[in-house]
């Protein structure tokens, strides 16, 4: 698959709503469509204290780079990693102003749990394979801090998670080349969409709309 131009290049954080529901994403990246629920909110005050660019840190031989502009061609993405913890290691790379050489460890931050889909870890390993590319090196392993549960998850960088990941870009690409906005599938996940009240999944999936409008008054 040839690589592709910066003019070309979709949101990274695209990936997480592309697994989430294909529709969402389409409604977000090409219909332009965006509605704040408290989720989002929160989610985007997170980010807001994890993606500064002035704050660089180095504790124990460890630096630690936030808000870090990441880009892969061969996926035709491009991102901000929330924090990317660059650790010492002789097999690693070498960085401006820094003596030594470091290996890269991509860091996401999310504001609920671990979730039961792939979403979240394919878009941490969409970011490893941006600095994969970026610098020349090997990203072996990743982490997602859940900040409902107060906690890190390590996840490691596979072949076969690297293959979602490019499958899944691959699809992004043409959905968005066509512009194509898929058809509805209604689930659980519908409930916490923060896009459910443009969407209208129930009236998507062909219910009445006197049904519809019953139900959502007695509600």
């Amino acid at each position: 698959m040839p690589d592709y131009d910066a003019s070309d290049s979709l949101s990274l954080s695209g990936i997480q709503h592309f697994r989430f529901c294909e529709r969402q994403w389409a409604l977000i990246h090409i219909e332009q469509e965006w509605e704040e629920n408290v989720l989002t909110i929160e989610g985007n005050q997170l980010h807001e204290r994890t993606d500064d660019p002035f704050i660089r840190e180095k504790r124990k031989g460890v630096l630690y780079v936030r808000g870090l502009p990441v880009h892969s061609s061969k996926l035709g993405l491009t991102g901000i990693c929330d924090v990317v913890e660059f650790h010492n290691d002789e097999n690693g790379v070498s960085l401006n102003t820094e003596e030594g050489k470091y290996l890269p460890i991509p860091v996401e931050y999310k504001r609920g749990k671990p979730k039961k889909d792939q979403s979240d870890i394919l878009q941490l390993v969409a970011q490893a394979i941006c600095l994969e590319e970026m610098l020349i090196c090997r990203v072996s392993q990743g982490s997602l801090y859940y900040h409902e549960i107060r906690r890190r998850v390590d996840i490691e960088i596979t072949k076969e998670l690297k293959e979602q990941v490019h499958e899944t870009a691959r699809r992004m690409h043409q959905y968005y080349d066509r512009r194509h906005t898929p058809s509805v599938k209604t689930g659980k996940h519908c409930k916490s969409c923060s896009l459910r009240h443009i969407c209208l999944p129930e009236l998507l999936s062909k219910e009445s709309v006197s049904s519809y409008m019953k139900r959502m008054l007695a509600e």
